[in-house]
């Protein structure tokens, strides 16, 4: 039958090494990618471990929380690719830290493609919002490599100003300049900002710690915008992946999510 025929080649493939990602989909409605209950529709990686959480570094709580420990650098990620959505997430940072005296640190990363840990053992090759105290909604090229070792092609566009501080911010009607590596900072990133525990930008947007920090990013047509409690805070253009799944990291530090779901884009 054509339909054996069509499974025998499937299982010929993927004996082969040969199976092709899922082609990336277009949300039609809201879809919860945290339920509040399991990690259903989700999977962990890290960096010591693989695709094992021993520590149990990923959880949900009694109260219907994902809790993060921070213990280790990896990801959860939504086990489907998407294309053209709005990803939300709510947030709110855990007592642990690194040891450390950095500002409190993690990511919620775009567009994500390539092998789990393709990007330094820790990410896959995506854009990164980053959600670091101070920083939230600053863009950042992940760059990795596939299966084969070659480099997965990861970048953005977007129009900057310089700041006294001599690092580029999005100011809509600025100059163009395309980034593969770096930082593209979030349009009032304080100059003057030190990235100290629990320290803020006189100009922050995030809400203090303690309080929830909702972020919303939308990815289509190869541009990004990144709003944060409401606030257009960064935008870009001929962005490169431009669609993949949505990971949200630990990096060494404790933080709570409430909130993770993607929401189709109006046509």
């Amino acid at each position: 039958m054509i339909v054996s025929a069509l499974l025998a080649a499937a299982l010929s493939a993927r004996a082969a090494g040969d199976e092709r990602p899922a082609e990336p989909e277009r949300p039609r409605g809201a879809i919860r990618l945290f339920n509040g209950k399991d990690l259903s529709g989700l999977t962990t990686w890290l960096k010591d471990t693989g695709h094992a959480d021993p520590r149990g570094v990923f959880r949900v709580t009694a109260d219907g929380l994902l809790h993060i420990s921070g213990d280790g650098f990896g990801y959860v990620a939504t086990d489907r690719a998407y294309r053209d959505y709005r990803v939300v997430l709510e947030y709110r940072w855990g007592d642990r830290t690194d040891g450390g005296t950095s500002v409190r640190n993690s990511g919620l990363l775009l567009n994500a493609v390539g092998p789990d840990g393709g990007a330094g053992g820790m990410w896959m090759s995506s854009v990164e919002c980053q959600l670091a105290q101070g920083c939230v909604g600053d863009l950042i090229p992940i760059r990795g490599k596939r299966a084969d070792g070659s480099a997965v092609p990861v970048g953005l566009t977007a129009d900057v100003v310089l700041g006294p501080d001599g690092h580029p911010r999005w100011k809509d009607g600025g100059v163009p300049r395309t980034f593969t590596d770096g930082q593209l900072w979030w349009s009032r990133h304080d100059p003057d900002y030190k990235e100290l525990l629990d320290t803020r930008g006189r100009d922050d947007v995030e809400s203090p710690r303690g309080e929830w920090t909702r972020v919303e990013c939308t990815s289509s047509g190869g541009r990004i915008t990144v709003r944060v409690n409401g606030h257009l805070v960064n935008e870009c253009r001929d962005v490169a992946p431009a669609a993949g799944k949505i990971l949200v990291q630990t990096e060494g530090f404790e933080l709570f999510v409430r909130t993770f779901e993607v929401h189709p884009i109006p046509r």
